[in-house]
C-alpha cells in the first residue's frame, strides 16, 4: 500500500500549486472515517506540519504560516494560493484510519514519498 502526491513544481511568488494525494494497493484508502493530513519538509529543517482535513466530516487543521492562503478543499487536493519562497519544501499526505485531524505524525499510518514545490521570488 502506499500514497502518491502530484502536482509539485516550480511557480513564481505568488502563484498557485494544486496538489493531490492518491493512494494504490489499499481498499480502505478513501473508505470510511480517515484523515489526511499535509506535511512538508524543507532542507535542512524538520518536517512540519501544514494541513488535514478528515472525512466524511470535513473538518480541516491547518498550520497559521498557511493559513488563508491554502485550501484542502477535499481529501485528496491541497489548493495552495499566494505562495512565497519559504513555501518552498517537498510536500507529503498521509493517511490515518479513524476520526480526528492531527497535526502530530504518529496519527498517520501511511506517507507517500512527496513532491518538490519551489517558489522563486
Amino acid at each position: 500500500a502506499q500514497l502518491m502526491e502530484s502536482g509539485g513544481g516550480l511557480v513564481q511568488a505568488g502563484d498557485s500549486l494544486r496538489l493531490s494525494c492518491g493512494g494504490s494497493g489499499f481498499a480502505g484508502f478513501f473508505r470510511a472515517n480517515y484523515v489526511i493530513g499535509w506535511f512538508r519538509q524543507a532542507p535542512g529543517k524538520e518536517r512540519e506540519f501544514v494541513s488535514c482535513v478528515t472525512s466524511p466530516e470535513g473538518s480541516a487543521d491547518y498550520a497559521d504560516s498557511v493559513k488563508g492562503r491554502f485550501t484542502a478543499d477535499s481529501t485528496v487536493s491541497l489548493q495552495m494560493n499566494n505562495l512565497r519562497p519559504e513555501d518552498t519544501a517537498i510536500y507529503a499526505c498521509a493517511w490515518g484510519a479513524g476520526f480526528g485531524c492531527s497535526r502530530h505524525t504518529q496519527r498517520y499510518d501511511y506517507w507517500g514519498r512527496g513532491t518538490q514545490v519551489t517558489v522563486s521570488s
